[in-house]
């Protein structure tokens, strides 16, 4: 695929981004992309490997190698060098709901498995994919295209993230009358008030949406399934119902102080800040600010990084993260060979401005928040910390931390934002539905499969997996697609790869 010397005649050539001291000052997306004729030259290193690793999906040391979606990468990487911008459109939507959010916010599965990244450097498969798609919206290409023939089957589906947006979208296009209830004020869930507006403008996800409605989806805003809609409701209006609600329960810090007045958990802060931008360009106040503060973000994945990059863009006087893990090695180690993906130490856009910003990396690794500690008036003031190491237990074999000795440090901390994760799904959706929970929270189903334990009742995305990558919700919410349409028709002719 590709040109077969094109990996030697080429060399890798990504989206230049602006600055972070440039991009701090607003609040949209600040990568300027290649013209497509630089980008053209990018499809041209794709090396006819024989064994296209970037497309597998694979498991290999309990992490996905390569795209889950099974993108038919080496074929559109081939159109996108010979110019065929159209069919390479074609292409990549045979396998991806949504390109649009994909090439802004995958962290590039495709590209840690691609061959030529083994001796060098991966083809850019994520911007050849944005190419693709915005060039699909500038010529038309992206254009809605209802079904021409109805079903007459009606399917519900209780949340508008990733997952219940890909279920409603191939459910839609088999034919059946789909309509998408969304508890927020917007559609999109976790795309729309889960990221942040520099790393996927929200006109992204409206575009899309308007495509969708334009197709025939329903989408009821301002509806909180379970309790402002009973299930029982849904369940004698439709004839199936695919539960998408994400993983939305936060993994909360049970340290003495805890009530203190100045800590929030990142979802609430991140949806207040893009709602808030979003109504009144911050107008209305009605978000938490963090200028003038010394921040501390607890947690060191995308969530916690999402958070240093908007304290930073409200004008906070310092940041600093806290993980529990260490720091990754640079390069990959040799327990970790390709095509596995890298375990190695990845600095983010928002460390990135912070190291510009205040001059230092935020992260603080292996150590832990022991106490809140605040003042009479029970506002915040600062944490009280300790380090943590790893050992092996002797009994089990399994790592385990412990509490380093002589430690302990306070930071100073008017605001404290909670990005430790999630427990699995809010629990009254569940209860309403009636349906079975696993030990991690998540509803439970057959393996490999999307029906609960409910008839006519059925889930996809961070319910039913938990807390994952976009990617991944797009795949559980087509593969969901599938099992209704089969259990409606007897049969199914939607692509799920």
């Amino acid at each position: 695929m590709g040109k077969p010397t094109g990996f030697m005649e080429y060399g890798r050539e990504v989206s230049r981004e602006q600055g972070p001291k440039e991009r701090i000052g607003h609040f949209r997306e600040f990568h300027e992309h290649l013209p497509l004729e630089r980008q053209r030259l990018q499809g041209a290193r794709c090396m006819e490997c024989g064994v296209p690793f970037c497309q597998s999906g694979m498991m290999i040391g309990g992490m996905a190698s390569g795209c889950p979606l099974h993108n038919l990468i080496p074929e559109w990487n081939d159109l996108v060098y010979h110019g065929n911008w159209e069919q390479a459109y074609y292409r990549l939507k045979k396998t991806n709901s949504f390109p649009e959010f994909t090439s802004r916010v995958c962290p590039a599965l495709c590209e840690a498995a691609c061959t030529c990244g083994l001796n060098g450097t991966p083809v850019s498969t994520k911007e050849n994919e944005y190419a693709i798609i915005e060039h699909a919206y500038e010529q038309g290409y992206a254009r809605a295209d209802p079904p021409k023939v109805r079903t007459g089957k009606k399917v519900a589906v209780v949340g508008s993230g990733p997952s219940g947006l890909a279920a409603a979208d191939q459910l839609n296009k088999r034919g059946h009358s789909v309509t998408v209830f969304e508890r927020s004020d917007r559609v999109g869930g976790l795309l729309m008030y889960g990221i942040p507006n520099m790393k996927l403008e929200k006109e992204i996800v409206d575009r899309k949406r308007r495509i969708m409605e334009a197709e025939g989806v329903n989408f009821v805003t301002g509806v909180d399934v379970g309790r402002d809609k009973k299930a029982q409701e849904l369940l004698e209006e439709f004839d199936r119902v695919v539960l998408a609600c994400g993983a939305s329960e936060p993994r909360d810090i049970n340290a003495p102080g805890r009530d203190a007045q100045g800590i929030y958990f990142a979802v609430d802060f991140l949806k207040a800040n893009t709602k808030s931008l979003l109504d009144s360009g911050f107008g209305d106040g009605k978000y938490v600010d963090a200028n003038g503060k010394d921040v501390i973000v607890i947690g060191g994945g995308d969530t916690g990084n999402d958070c240093v990059g908007t304290v930073i863009r409200h004008g906070a006087k310092s940041v600093s993260q806290i993980e529990m893990m260490p720091k990754a090695p640079e390069e990959r180690a040799e327990d970790n060979p390709w095509p596995q993906w890298p375990r190695v130490c990845k600095t983010d856009y928002g460390q990135q401005e912070a190291i510009a910003v205040y001059g230092r990396d935020p992260r603080i690794y292996e150590t832990t928040v022991k106490e809140f500690l605040k003042n009479e008036e029970g506002c915040l003031t600062g944490v009280k910390t300790v380090g943590l190491a790893w050992k092996k237990d002797q009994k089990s074999g399994r790592m385990v931390m412990e509490e380093v000795e002589g430690s302990q440090r306070t930071l100073r901390a008017d605001m404290v934002l909670i990005a430790a994760g999630f427990l699995g799904a809010q629990r009254y959706v569940a209860e309403a539905f009636g349906v079975e929970l696993d030990q991690r929270g998540n509803v439970r189903t057959e393996a490999g499969a999307y029906a609960t334990n409910k008839e006519k009742v059925f889930t996809a995305g961070d319910m039913h997996r938990g807390q994952s990558l976009v990617v991944w919700a797009i795949r559980e919410g087509r593969e969901a697609a599938r099992a209704v349409d089969e259990s409606l028709m007897g049969y199914s002719n939607l692509a799920v790869q």
